[in-house]
């Protein structure tokens, strides 16, 4: 794709605003009651076991349910997120009969490097290996991607350069892959302004006070990305316990300073992150989705839709449906996944 191509198709990716906090209201979807009552939160399910294994540069903590010999399913998480954010998803995918794999990504909950040489990297196409590490050490060797965030960026690079390893994909927000070239391009004031917590980070402030209020900062984060999801503190703390990793500043930094060019990766890495800077297509039947009151920055669906060409759909989740899709719809996601793992 052309520079002017790909800066003109990231100014429509950035283009939405976030919410403000004040403009949040109670109530949002409940898609087993005709996506029209009110639901406070998701329920407070858990995962019986955190698992530990051994993948590439890390130890990756994930939890696993469902039948050993099922089809594969990988849900992928972003920020600042969690596993919970599938916590009702996974026994619904189980119910059909599939293996369920949940990891923690880099700087988040039990996952660990399992050497202090090793960089606290956090650009895109590193999370991709780390999965496919993953995959390798648990033996999978085609899964179903469902991922939301980081996790839906991590999907689309594993589906456009390991298309071999992917079944299917759900990816909430469509196409997510980047590159630093395109994002040294200037955006419309209202576009920079959604991503005021990125130059907040690219700051030694910025990072010190991430540091030190990650609790309060990240449940920011959720009430604006999500200004119509009405979670309790119960289920946000669940999550912010993976904040408490040691690497998660570090990584989290590392990832928003990579995007703006104001650090660089490994050079190992190099060569894929070229390939994902020609921003390659994705031809693994997938289906996106968004939700309707996402105040996370977004593209508009038809900016991404012909990057897929093979099977494809795309789906909007009314009800007041924010940025943590997975958990604040967890039935439309579960049954995208089914619906994409048979077209």
């Amino acid at each position: 794709m052309p520079d002017e191509q790909v800066n003109a198709w990231r100014r429509r990716f950035l283009g939405t605003a976030i919410a403000s906090v004040g403009a949040m209201q109670l109530g949002l979807s409940d898609f087993v009651q005709a996506q029209t009552a009110p639901r406070a939160s998701s329920s407070n399910a858990g995962f019986a076991q955190i698992r530990q294994v051994d993948a590439g540069v890390l130890s990756i903590g994930y939890a696993e349910a469902g039948p050993a010999n099922g089809p594969v399913v990988i849900l992928l998480h972003g920020w600042p997120y969690d596993i919970y954010a599938f916590a009702d998803v996974t026994p619904m995918l189980v119910a059909q009969g599939y293996r369920v794999i949940v990891p923690y990504l880099r700087g988040y909950g039990s996952t660990r490097f399992l050497s202090a040489d090793t960089p606290r990297n956090g650009q895109q196409a590193v999370v991709a290996v780390d999965i496919i590490a993953l995959m390798d050490a648990l033996k999978i060797e085609k899964a179903t991607l469902g991922a939301f965030d980081w996790g839906a960026r991590t999907a689309n690079i594993i589906a456009a350069l390991w298309p071999e390893r992917v079944k299917a994909m759900v990816s909430v927000s469509g196409y997510l892959i980047g590159s630093q070239q395109a994002n040294r391009a200037p955006l419309p004031p209202k576009a920079e302004f959604a991503w005021w917590y990125q130059f907040y980070f690219a700051t030694e402030r910025g990072q010190a006070g991430y540091e030190a209020n990650r609790h309060d900062f990240n449940k920011l984060i959720w009430q604006l990305a999500s200004p119509k999801w009405n979670f309790d503190d119960a289920t946000y703390d669940r999550s912010a316990k993976s904040f408490e990793n040691p690497d998660h500043v570090a990584v989290v930094i590392h990832n928003y300073r990579w995007r703006l060019g104001l650090t660089q990766g490994e050079a190992q890495y190099d060569s894929l992150e070229q390939r994902l800077a020609s921003a390659p297509a994705i031809g693994v039947p997938t289906i996106t989705m968004e939700g309707d009151a996402n105040g996370a920055p977004h593209p508009d669906p038809a900016a991404y839709a012909k990057k897929f060409t093979g099977k494809y759909q795309h789906r909007n989740v009314e009800g007041g449906i924010g940025h943590n899709l997975p958990q604040e719809a967890p039935k439309a996601f579960a049954e995208a996944v089914v619906d994409a793992g048979r077209m």
